[in-house]
């Protein structure tokens, strides 16, 4: 069992944070095994092909997120913000201290017995690889988890919601309670049960970062290091419904406002498309599809996301919000 004492400003410093490099380490190690999984199954199907064609399977992340054990803490850096976006994530990384990164490999190379030839580049020079890192990254980021953003945003947003709430009426230490099966809240400490790592304000910054995630569960993530506040990364509420296809039965509410192929465009972008998978499903021209795409993404209600020669559209946030207007 690990334990993390907290002080009144320790407990003051509680808060929650969404973190896009919390979502890249696990997602791409469910996307690199075998495993199947109860939830995320159907973004496996759609997602693999695109990752394994563009050799991610090989490269840099391939060899820094094994099939299980340890990550690296610098590829998990500390949210400044609330919500920081993917870029200003790559940027920490990229800048991350040199004797950090060594000492983070070094602990890899014990858990894994050696460093191959790309980390072992990577520990001689830092400052010179992790561009090459982040490019990697940013590759998976718009191949794996770009196009889906909006929709996993919006469950991450429920539950920080959801435990927001529970402070203001229970206080933090039903929240804590609440928070994980193997995680307790008593005498001013938090206790988490089969972590083998120590969690001791000696090795921490002041404060704790709770960060829900799509990705990490069944169980939780923790990261320890000086000065940055102790990370804990746990399931988020709701992920059973992520991929659940949503019925869009008030979208002729939007025919008037949008037009018809408009809005059936929308509503075929349950799960993200190419403009010839779209032309293909909606019987609408590819030229066609093309310019309403182009209309769609100038109002802000799609996104376009590179995957190899061809280019991913997905909604937005804001079209997934008109489209539940519409229903309801």
């Amino acid at each position: 069992m690990a334990q993390l004492a907290f002080s009144a400003n320790d407990l003051a410093q509680v808060r929650f944070a969404i973190s896009p490099m919390w979502e890249v380490a696990p997602s791409f190690r469910l996307l690199t095994s075998n495993a199947t999984h109860p939830v995320h199954g159907a973004w496996v199907e759609q997602v693999r092909p695109r990752v394994l064609a563009a050799g991610l399977d090989r490269g840099w992340l391939a060899e820094l997120i094994g099939s299980s054990g340890y990550v690296p803490d610098f590829l998990t850096p500390a949210p400044g913000q609330p919500a920081p976006t993917a870029a200003a994530e790559w940027d920490a990384i990229t800048t991350s201290p040199t004797d950090r990164v060594r000492q983070d490999l070094d602990h890899l190379a014990r858990h894994q017995g050696h460093l191959g030839p790309r980390l072992s580049s990577l520990r001689a020079d830092p400052p010179s690889q992790l561009a090459k890192v982040t490019q990697e990254i940013e590759t998976y980021w718009e191949l794996a988890l770009a196009p889906y953003w909006a929709r996993i945003r919006a469950v991450l947003d429920a539950d920080i919601f959801h435990r927001a709430r529970t402070v203001a009426e229970h206080g933090a230490g039903h929240l804590f309670n609440d928070l994980h099966a193997s995680v307790s809240w008593g005498d001013n400490t938090l206790r988490l049960v089969r972590r083998k790592r120590d969690m001791s304000r000696h090795s921490a910054g002041a404060g704790l970062l709770l960060i829900p995630s799509a990705f990490t569960g069944p169980g939780l993530r923790t990261q320890v290091r000086p000065l940055d506040p102790p990370q804990l990364a746990y399931p988020a509420r709701g992920i059973g419904t992520l991929w659940e296809t949503r019925p869009a039965t008030g979208s002729c509410a939007l025919v008037p406002v949008l037009g018809r192929s408009r809005t059936l465009l929308l509503t075929e972008l349950e799960s993200p498309a190419s403009t010839t998978e779209l032309a293909h499903r909606t019987g609408l021209s590819p030229a066609g599809v093309s310019q309403y795409l182009t209309a769609l993404r100038n109002a802000g209600l799609v996104s376009a996301h590179r995957a190899g020669r061809s280019v991913l559209y997905a909604r937005t946030a804001a079209a997934e919000t008109l489209l539940e207007a519409s229903s309801a």
